[in-house]
C-alpha cells in the first residue's frame, strides 16, 4: 500500500494539457468575450443591427409573405376588397391567413437559421442575448408569436404591434423590441 494521496481535483494530467479542448472563455460572464472594463454591456458582442436594416428586413419579409397570401386569397375568395361591400369579412380572413403564415414562416426561419430571408438580405440575425446562439425552440417561436399573433385581435392588436415594433427606438442598451424581450433575444449584424 502506498501512502501517496491522490492528486487534488483539477490537477489531473488532462487539465494541464495545453492541447486539450477547453470550453470557450466567458470573461465577466459574457458569452461574447471580454468586456474590457466590465462597464459596457455591449463590449465583445457583435454590433447591434441598425434600425434601418431591421425595418428593411421586415418590409422584405412582409412582401415575401403578403404577395403570395394575397394572390391565393384573391383566388379563393374572388377579388379582395379591403374596404367596401363585404370587405370587412374578406379583410379579416386575409389578415388571419397572413398573420398565421407569417408566424409559421418567422418561427421556422428563426429556429433553424436565426434569420428570415429579409434578415439574410440585410445581413442581420437574431441571437440569444445570454449566449449569442440561435433562438432555437421555444425562444424563436415565442418571438414570432409576440410579433405576429397580436394582429389577430381587432384594434388592440394593431396598437400592441405598433408599440412593440417602436420599442427598439428608445430601448437601451440592446435596442430590443417587446418580442425580443419576451424571447430574450437581440438583433445583431451577421458575420460576413
Amino acid at each position: 500500500m502506498s501512502t501517496d494521496q491522490p492528486p487534488p481535483p483539477g490537477d489531473e494530467p488532462r487539465d494541464r494539457d495545453p492541447f486539450a479542448k477547453q470550453p470557450p472563455p466567458r470573461a465577466n460572464g459574457s458569452p461574447y468575450g471580454d468586456h474590457g472594463g466590465g462597464d459596457d454591456p455591449l463590449a465583445g458582442m457583435p454590433p447591434l443591427a441598425h434600425l434601418g436594416r431591421r425595418l428593411a428586413a421586415r418590409i422584405i419579409d412582409g412582401l415575401i409573405i403578403g404577395i403570395p397570401v394575397g394572390l391565393i386569397m384573391a383566388l379563393v375568395l374572388g377579388t379582395y376588397y379591403p374596404m367596401g361591400s363585404g370587405g370587412d369579412a374578406r379583410s379579416s380572413v386575409f389578415t388571419l391567413a397572413y398573420v398565421l403564415v407569417y408566424f409559421v414562416y418567422e418561427g421556422l426561419m428563426l429556429t433553424h437559421y436565426g434569420q428570415t430571408v429579409g434578415k439574410k438580405a440585410m445581413k442581420i440575425r437574431v441571437a440569444m442575448l445570454e449566449t449569442g446562439e440561435l433562438p432555437s425552440g421555444a425562444p424563436g417561436w415565442a418571438r414570432a408569436a409576440t410579433y405576429a399573433l397580436p394582429e389577430i385581435v381587432p384594434c388592440c392588436g394593431f396598437v400592441f404591434w405598433l408599440v412593440n415594433v417602436l420599442w427598439c427606438t428608445w430601448d437601451r442598451p440592446y435596442r430590443q423590441c417587446l418580442h425580443d424581450k419576451v424571447a430574450k433575444t437581440v438583433v445583431v449584424q451577421a458575420e460576413p
